[in-house]
């Protein structure tokens, strides 16, 4: 929501819409993520701009699936390391963090591009 608040509503609509169960997938930060709880809209927004977590839908009644994240804006690190749950990694195995912080950069970049093919 914090991210797309239009996307959001889409979702819900479509989501309400169809004739059959729904499933809405959220980003949804907690206090375990070590960031301010009063700053949890910004940092859904966070999380699409760096590529972190992606926008899309799908509707099975009539079998579109629309990919609503734009291009990230934020490096994917940056993002990484404003949450304790990550920070912390790099704080106790700076090297292993920083083994592990490019190989999930990598599986989001290949998510990406497997969601941006759904649309075509």
């Amino acid at each position: 929501m914090g991210a797309n608040y239009e996307q959001t509503i889409k979702a819900f609509k479509e989501a309400e819409e169809f004739d059959g169960p729904s499933l809405i997938i959220a980003y949804a930060p907690c206090v375990a993520h070590g960031i301010n709880m009063s700053n949890t809209q910004e940092e859904m927004s966070r999380a699409v701009q760096s590529g972190y977590w992606e926008l899309y839908r799908y509707n099975p009644e009539t079998k579109t699936f629309n990919f609503d994240s734009d291009e990230p804006t934020m490096e994917y690190e940056e993002f990484l390391k404003g949450e304790t749950r990550f920070s912390a990694t790099m704080k106790a195995n700076p090297e292993r963090a920083k083994v592990l912080f490019e190989q999930s950069k990598q599986d989001a970049i290949e998510r990406r591009e497997i969601l941006k093919k759904l649309t075509k």
